[in-house]
């Protein structure tokens, strides 16, 4: 049986989303007491549709996450609204041959299930809402709504965009409204016809369309989504079906039909916004992973992704590490945010950047804009190139991860790593 050498520590994870189910099992897996508290009376998905990309994939499966027949494997393409493909993600064959594809359609309560179901007994606590986080040198001691203190060596803020962790380190910032809205459902009817694994997102001059392959519990399907400017001020009123079904009338099939055959009671809105980047994630004992620490437009469709990968990667940066030891923490944690920080933050101001590109443009300059991407190699460079290399960079990140981590299993130690 192989063991760890690091004295056993104690971790304690706030949120319970992808993020923090996933910094969970990884902390778990480096020889280290945690625990996870969820405010809520069960770990819920905060929406339905998802996609994740391979290198969330790869993570979840080495966190013991069962990933057999998780989503339907795509290949994405822009298109214009008439079906005039822009952009094609060439991806290289090591990830089509282990993956599929460049992304994975699925939706989020199934990810949850095997997130879940892979976390060890005793380590999720659900109806327990910290209201408060201290530390010092020697410890973190998090103070709960019913009064109780929880001591631990270090704290994870897994708890989203109102990041209770994130304000007790950094103070509050305002959140950035990208005023756009966002409407997307689901459906499993065969009656629509499609092309198989692929992922489309299309743009009108001022909406964006778009569906993609699924897979749920053994059944295929499709999700999709439709997107516009919305002032974030105002209050919306409308019908959920009624409006999504009026955005997508304009797009090429197979986008109208898979709205139309979509039950209304699956059909959810969000208001767009996010936090600008942080330069720096951790202070003192404390760090944070995902929407606290960089929240994500979906229109980059990577959030509980790179939330999974964070997860990932904090365990593994902290195998091995005296947790009693603060320069310790302080070097692990360290070393865990310096890598994450670039990519994270290139994504998630990349899908500001094409929310606004493609949504706030002036009137005048949306034909212009509409003739570049629709003549030049642009946004094949932009986005058809660069999606392909990220995936590549995030594999090999995890390898190396991975590596140093089996590295310290095979030198043996007192604590078995076993669930």
């Amino acid at each position: 049986m192989k063991k760890l050498p690091a004295q056993r520590g104690r971790v304690a994870v706030i949120g319970a989303g992808p993020g923090g189910m996933a910094a969970a099992l990884s902390v778990h897996q480096a020889g280290h007491d945690v625990v996870l508290f969820e405010r809520y009376p069960h770990a819920r998905p905060a929406g339905n549709i998802l996609n994740l990309w391979p290198p969330p994939i790869k993570a979840l499966g080495l966190l013991g996450v069962n990933t057999e027949d998780l989503g339907a494997p795509c290949t994405s393409e822009f298109r214009n609204a008439r079906g005039r493909r822009r952009v094609r993600a060439a991806l290289p064959e090591q990830v089509v041959r282990d993956y599929g594809g460049g992304f994975v359609g699925l939706l989020r309560p199934e990810l949850y299930e095997r997130l879940l179901d892979a976390l060890p007994k005793g380590v999720l606590r659900v109806d327990h809402t910290v209201e408060r986080v201290e530390q010092d040198e020697s410890g973190v001691r998090l103070h709960l709504a019913d009064g109780r203190v929880h001591e631990a060596d270090v704290v994870i803020g897994a708890d989203g965009i109102d990041s209770l962790v994130r304000r007790t380190l950094w103070g509050d910032s305002p959140k950035r409204e990208h005023n756009l809205h966002i409407f997307g459902g689901y459906t499993f009817d065969d009656n629509v016809e499609t092309e198989p694994g692929m992922c489309v997102l299309s743009h009108t001059r001022t909406v964006q369309g778009s569906w993609t392959a699924i897979r749920d519990k053994g059944r295929d399907g499709h999700q999709w989504w439709v997107l516009e400017a919305f002032d974030a001020r105002r209050e919306f009123t409308g019908d959920l079906h009624s409006t999504a079904t009026s955005l997508g009338r304009g797009f090429a099939r197979p986008l109208p039909q898979l709205i139309a055959a979509t039950d209304p009671a699956r059909v959810q809105r969000w208001v767009i916004r996010d936090r600008k980047p942080l330069k720096q994630w951790s202070k003192g004992r404390a760090t944070l992973v995902g929407d606290a620490a960089h929240p994500t437009s979906p229109y980059a469709g990577y959030g509980a992704g790179m939330a999974t990968e964070d997860g990932y990667f904090i365990g593994r940066r902290l195998a091995g590490v005296d947790l009693s030891d603060y320069a310790a923490v302080r070097q692990a944690l360290d070393a865990f945010e310096t890598p994450r920080k670039p990519h994270t933050a290139r994504q998630s101001q990349h899908a500001y950047a094409l929310g606004q590109v493609f949504h706030h443009a002036p009137r005048a300059l949306q034909p212009i804009r509409d003739a570049i991407l629709d003549r030049t190699p642009l946004m094949q460079k932009v986005v058809g190139d660069s999606t392909p290399g990220s995936i590549l960079t995030q594999l090999g990140e995890i390898d190396r991860a991975e590596a140093r981590f089996n590295t310290l299993l095979g030198f043996g130690g007192a604590h078995d790593t076993a669930s």
